[in-house]
């Protein structure tokens, strides 16, 4: 193969394994939420949660690992919200959803002008997480290029993917969330806790989707910007229902999402005539086909978005 063709191959590879990495997190986290029965909306809020706390407990530390661990606290926080209002008050899922997602954009904006007396964005942090943590990676042949663009984040977003599979399909909490979802009323006639499980999914869901949010900001551009998650959130629920509500499934999703993405940017960099508004359109037509159902019928479970009460009688 020509060299010149090998080197935008991998460029486009490289770009959107990095570009689906925040996919890939926030995904696997309505994973863990659907299948107990709770719809997410609200990833997109918990995102800019947990990117905006990832820059700033980097900036007050000096250590992005600990920003890190601020966006999966927070998100578990922010998470809590839709616990609360879709567990115990048995509200609306959708509605209490949004309105997070809202509360994010406004309270970092708040945030932003009372930390740093500006809007807009932070200030980049002297310490991020944007180079390839295993170096020797990058002397293999061919391959070396592709390693040299990976972030600590894309190693944990695949472990993450194994992860979340073996606690879903081979343990017996993973039985229980399954169960969970699919008949509650079931599972509670079995002694199986429902609205535990339920917290401890949502919370899972928080903790992941806060984590997609510090890839984007501490391990893609070091600073945290209004508006920098693009609907990622959504794109990411999508790629949820694309993959089957299955970890793998969301997996290969989020990567088919990120190609597009590259195409895009890749197409730009290198000069490709085509008008620049046609491809920033493409990750969101590809979205659109996958919500379609052109991949096929996808079943979500039983109970996912259904309230549940206990029978007290």
């Amino acid at each position: 193969m020509d060299n010149g063709i090998v080197v935008i191959v991998i460029a486009i590879a490289a770009s959107a394994i990095r570009l689906a990495t925040p996919l890939i997190f926030a995904s696997l986290g309505g994973v863990f939420s659907e299948r107990s029965g709770v719809v997410n909306i609200a990833l997109e809020g918990i995102m800019i949660m947990g990117a905006f706390f990832a820059v700033l407990f980097t900036h007050m530390t000096g250590n992005p690992w600990i920003g890190v661990l601020a966006a999966v606290v927070v998100g578990i926080l922010t998470s809590l919200i839709l616990a609360f209002v879709s567990i115990n008050l048995r509200g609306n899922q959708v509605i209490a959803g949004v309105a997070i997602n809202l509360l994010a954009v406004s309270f970092t904006a708040f945030m932003l002008e009372m930390v740093w007396k500006r809007s807009g964005s932070t200030p980049s942090v002297e310490r991020a997480l944007t180079d390839n943590p295993f170096k020797f990676l990058e002397g293999i042949p061919l391959l070396g290029d592709l390693f040299s663009k990976f972030t600590p984040f894309v190693y944990l977003a695949f472990l993450m993917v194994a992860v979340s599979f073996y606690v879903l399909f081979e343990t017996s909490f993973g039985l229980r969330v399954r169960a969970v979802g699919e008949h509650p009323r079931a599972a509670d006639t079995v002694g199986i806790n429902v609205y535990r499980i339920r917290y401890i999914c949502v919370m899972i869901s928080g903790a992941l989707a806060g984590l997609a949010g510090a890839s984007l900001s501490i391990g893609t551009i070091s600073l945290f910007r209004e508006g920098m998650t693009a609907g990622k959130g959504f794109i990411a629920l999508a790629a949820m229902i694309f993959g089957k509500w299955h970890p793998v499934g969301a997996l290969f999703a989020c990567l088919f999402f990120g190609l597009a993405d590259a195409i895009q940017i890749q197409a730009q960099s290198f000069g490709i005539p085509i008008a620049q508004e046609f491809l920033q359109m493409l990750p969101y037509v590809a979205t659109i086909f996958a919500l379609a159902g052109v991949v096929g019928r996808s079943v979500a479970p039983k109970a996912d978005g259904e309230p549940y009460e206990k029978d007290m009688g």
